[in-house]
């Protein structure tokens, strides 16, 4: 079978294309305006990428071409005129669909009720009908919140409810809503292509429960461990006004939360389950909304996306970040990286790097680390006091001060020295130091992650950013000096036993 999967640098489109690959389902077709979007991807290699424009009618035809399933997977929500755009791209992939004898046509569109709707819902009904009289096979599949990292409604609802333990909120927050984790809409997506050719209708699609706005925002505070949200509906909060507080509060662009806003003043519960006459449940049933929420939250520290996604459980990394997410989707991450050319051997600067900590401590301001120590053990922490199992060896597992050896990798891929920290802090932090040879010598590179956890965890990042110039900065320059003294120290004792 051959799939066209169009959006695939998208949210939905970019986990899809994945799956499918993963599945062996078949030869999969990724159409794009520019593909070296798709280049830092790891399944990449493994689709068939195509360059082109949806809006021009000779890419879709020659797209189309021997293609047997077509997902249509776009929306233009950051268009000005985006319903215009999207009823022209789905009225040129119609025609081409039809011109090239695809079998099926796969649209996940926007749950919404009977009645007056939203532009953005408007919108995406209108590209569904589109394509249902198109002449092709057609499955609409209609869901509300799709709950994972990187989509854009779960996002705005990450960044809500972390950021303000406080909140005045529009009466919409009470509107029910039927969301459904990310995992479970690919599943239906992939069963949606081998639907009876005499199929050609809407099916709604939603996760086991439904909620309200408020509830989604309290039960994400217990899953991700925040204390209760105070939350106050107000009638004064129209859906402009909310998405300029939006716009201020979180990191997702207006022009993209302006419309998803809009559409929340609709009450969005699925008026049927017929989806489930043709396409099993996944297995073990869909996915709960805590669940999603927790499958959403797991982040990854150490710049480990693609090998993940480069695994082949591409199944259970659905709710993970890709690369092609927009920056602004995964949450808050606070960063601080730093790098330094060393004329040291890398195996003079990899023994300073491993030999870290206890007895030979962190190499900058000792009484910057002594007194954070001090304050850690005060509220219950580790401290300080576990120093090193080890002088001079490491191994993954290992207690290091307050930080734990999370990955420890020499060999031809590179050197890594990730330690991941078990001290008191409100949020998850870690320490990554690297090793790399370079002519002349090594490079050494320094990586802090702080992962916060509430408004908490991002006052304590900023109260402690002024002094990472000294600590981190310090630390990168005593390593890198140190390890220059330890080579020079060698290659003198080199000679001098030769001579």
């Amino acid at each position: 079978m051959r799939y066209l999967v169009t959006g695939s640098t998208g949210y939905i489109g970019g986990r899809l294309a994945a799956r499918l690959i993963d599945a062996g389902a078949g030869t999969v077709r990724c159409l794009v305006r520019d593909p070296e979007k798709l280049r830092d991807v790891p399944w990449a290699h493994r689709a068939e990428i195509m360059r082109g424009d949806l809006l021009d009618p000779a890419s879709m035809r020659a797209a189309c071409e021997g293609v047997d399933v077509l997902y249509f997977l776009v929306h233009s929500l950051s268009d000005r005129d985006f319903a215009a755009t999207d009823r022209r791209i789905a009225l040129i992939t119609g025609q081409a669909a039809r011109e090239a004898g695809v079998r099926r046509i796969v649209y996940l569109g926007g749950l919404h009720p009977e009645g007056g709707l939203s532009e953005h819902l408007a919108s995406r009904t209108e590209v569904g009908e589109i394509l249902l009289r198109c002449g092709v096979p057609t499955a609409v599949l209609q869901t509300a919140v799709i709950l994972g990292s990187g989509s854009a409604s779960f996002e705005m609802l990450r960044y809500l409810t972390e950021r303000l333990p406080v909140m005045v909120t529009p009466r919409w927050v009470r509107n029910r809503i039927q969301p459904i984790a990310v995992r479970d809409v690919l599943h239906f997506l992939i069963g949606a292509a081998t639907l009876p050719p005499e199929v050609n209708r809407t099916f709604d699609l939603g996760g086991p429960e439904v909620l309200t706005y408020l509830d989604m925002m309290q039960r994400y505070a217990a899953v991700a461990g925040l204390p209760w949200r105070r939350i106050v509906p107000v009638p004064v909060l129209t859906p402009r006004l909310s998405a300029h507080w939006v716009n201020i509060v979180t990191p997702v662009p207006k022009t993209i939360a302006a419309p998803l806003i809009e559409s929340l003043v609709h009450e969005v519960v699925c008026s049927e389950q017929d989806i489930l006459e043709y396409v099993p449940e996944p297995p073990g049933g869909r996915t709960g909304y805590d669940r999603a929420v927790q499958l959403a939250l797991t982040k990854i520290s150490g710049g480990d996306v693609e090998t993940r996604w480069s695994d082949a459980a591409v199944a259970d990394m659905a709710s993970d970040p890709l690369p092609t997410d927009p920056q602004w989707s995964g949450g808050s991450v606070y960063l601080d990286e730093r790098e330094q050319s060393s004329t040291a051997d890398p195996d003079a600067l990899w023994a300073v790097v491993t030999g870290i900590g206890g007895e030979r401590g962190w190499y900058s301001f000792p009484l910057a680390w002594a007194v954070r120590g001090w304050m850690d053990r005060l509220v219950g922490g580790v401290g300080l006091r576990r120093g090193r199992r080890d002088p001079d060896r490491l191994q993954t597992g290992d207690a290091l001060d307050w930080w734990r050896v999370e990955q420890l990798r020499d060999d031809a891929g590179g050197r890594t020295l990730r330690l991941r920290a078990e001290m008191k802090v409100p949020g998850r932090a870690w320490l990554e130091m690297t090793v790399s040879p370079q002519p002349g010598g090594s490079r050494y590179g320094q990586r802090a992650v702080f992962i916060p956890r509430g408004l908490t965890g991002h006052l304590y990042w900023w109260s402690v950013a002024p002094f990472h110039g000294i600590v981190f900065g310090g630390m990168i320059r005593n390593i890198t000096r140190s390890a220059e003294r330890v080579d020079r120290a060698h290659r003198n004792g080199e000679v001098t036993g030769r001579g």
